[in-house]
């Protein structure tokens, strides 16, 4: 088949580069010249494990392709995908969709013969029945279905998660764009990929149900694990404890920093929006952004008080920038609140991370930036872990020690544990297992 994504951002990119793996002949448009230029020579903007040479792969085989001009990729489509971005918008925290109607009146002019004209972005209930208003409006002859069809890519795993989904909505109840949808999906009929269809607006509303579940637990761990520092419990025991229930699951129950990035917190906040719009308010979901926000505050909070109270005139060396790794993405990262705060507080601070210091230096001002977690940690009063890269799992702690000034390390994802930590002089502080660890502490001096 013939498909058209318009935008080639993280879910365009990716959606179009996988779609082009899997035998369809696909035209990336956007508008940026210099993004197109660099993309055609096979130069990903972003950072995702597998994109680059899945990019270069299909761009050879002719089957992947990057334009500026949309309008012969939208007249020889087969399905036309809008994947251009929905951010939160200033002052309402409404999702701003100025950009998915300017594409829908903009291809509509160019659309020949039957097209399904696909959502890819996320969207509110309802910017289907709107984009299909716009396209009506502008071309009444046109023989066009507007269908939604949410992702659920994972940043640092996208191309798996496209490749190997829990399951594909597809929001729709004309069957010639059913059958176009099975089409353009059908080479993961052998991965047993279950399709889900549904009417469109049930469709928009899952992906925002999705994340929202999702970062609902996410808050939920994060609170019991202050609860487990009060009573003297360990977090991840009780995450093991209540995620082997198979009606609970164990993922996304690891205690940290906030959630962050681009999804969770304007979808939070749009479905939200949505529902006090409709008259039903979401009281959990408001709960949830509100302690998410919290969150963070609290955990700059933690990093001063591991520092004796005060971090003023003190240096302060993070390990780790983006929300999550095996991501440049700076997003809504807890880094950022956190670092102002300890800024506020009169710290200096040095940071260090994988791939998103780029993406940082746009974000932050008066930080040092390190080139690995060794020259950043020298001469650091406080080392601070707060993102979990496989890079900073297996630290030499002997040479990290030396490098300090001071002795606190502060472990916001839990990666090590208190014992080991002492064996090397450090005095730790972790999420959910401090007053265990202390616990343990009297235990063994008792005996």
């Amino acid at each position: 088949m013939r498909i058209a994504m318009i935008g080639s951002g993280y879910v365009g990119l990716v959606s179009g580069a996988c779609f082009a793996d899997f035998g369809h002949v696909v035209t990336c448009v956007d508008k940026d010249a210099a993004k197109v230029a660099a993309l055609r020579d096979g130069k990903v903007p972003i950072y995702e494990p597998g994109l680059p040479e899945l990019v270069a792969t299909n761009i050879h085989a002719g089957r992947l392709s990057f334009v500026i001009d949309m309008a012969e990729a939208v007249a020889e489509a087969d399905a036309v995908f809008i994947a251009v971005g929905t951010p939160s918008r200033r002052g309402d925290g409404h999702a701003d969709l100025s950009y998915v109607y300017e594409v829908a009146a903009e291809i509509a002019p160019f659309i020949q013969g039957f097209t399904v004209v696909v959502t890819k972005s996320t969207v509110p209930i309802g910017t289907g029945d709107e984009v299909e208003r716009i396209i009506r409006a502008k071309r009444p002859d046109a023989d066009v279905a507007v269908v939604s069809n949410p992702e659920f890519l994972r940043e640092g795993a996208a191309i798996e998660d496209f490749k190997r989904p829990d399951r594909i909505v597809v929001g729709t109840e004309d069957e010639r764009a059913r059958a176009v949808m099975t089409e353009v999906y059908r080479p993961l009929y052998l991965n047993r990929a279950p399709i889900l269809f549904t009417a469109r607006r049930t469709s928009e509303l899952i992906k925002y149900a999705s994340n929202a579940f999702l970062a609902t637990k996410i808050t939920f761990i994060n609170e019991i694990a202050d609860l487990c520092e009060s009573v003297g419990a360990d977090v991840q025991d009780v995450a093991r404890g209540i995620g082997l229930d198979n009606r609970i699951g164990g993922k996304f129950l690891h205690a940290g920093p906030g959630y962050g990035g681009s999804c969770f917190p304007k979808d939070t906040l749009a479905l939200i929006k949505t529902g006090q719009d409709a008259g039903t308010p979401l009281r959990i979901v408001e709960v949830v952004a509100a302690s998410n926000d919290y969150r963070k505050r609290t955990m700059a909070r933690k990093i001063i008080m591991a520092c004796n109270g005060s971090v003023r005139g003190k240096k302060i060396a993070i390990l780790g920038l983006t929300f999550k790794p095996n991501t440049d993405d700076m997003r809504e990262s807890p880094a950022l609140t956190i670092i102002t705060v300890l800024q506020d507080g009169g710290g200096a601070v040095i940071a260090y991370d994988p791939q998103g210091v780029e993406q940082a230096r746009q974000l932050l001002s008066d930080v040092t930036f390190a080139h690995d977690p060794y020259s950043c940690a020298e001469g650091a009063d406080a080392v601070v872990i707060m993102t979990e890269w496989n890079e900073f799992r297996a630290l030499d702690f002997t040479r990290l020690r030396n490098a300090m000034r001071g002795d606190v390390l502060v472990d916001l994802r839990n990666v090590y544990n208190a014992e080991l930590a002492a064996q090397y002089g450090f005095a730790y502080t972790s999420v959910g297992r401090n007053a265990t660890a202390s616990l343990k502490t009297e235990i063994k001096a008792a005996e």
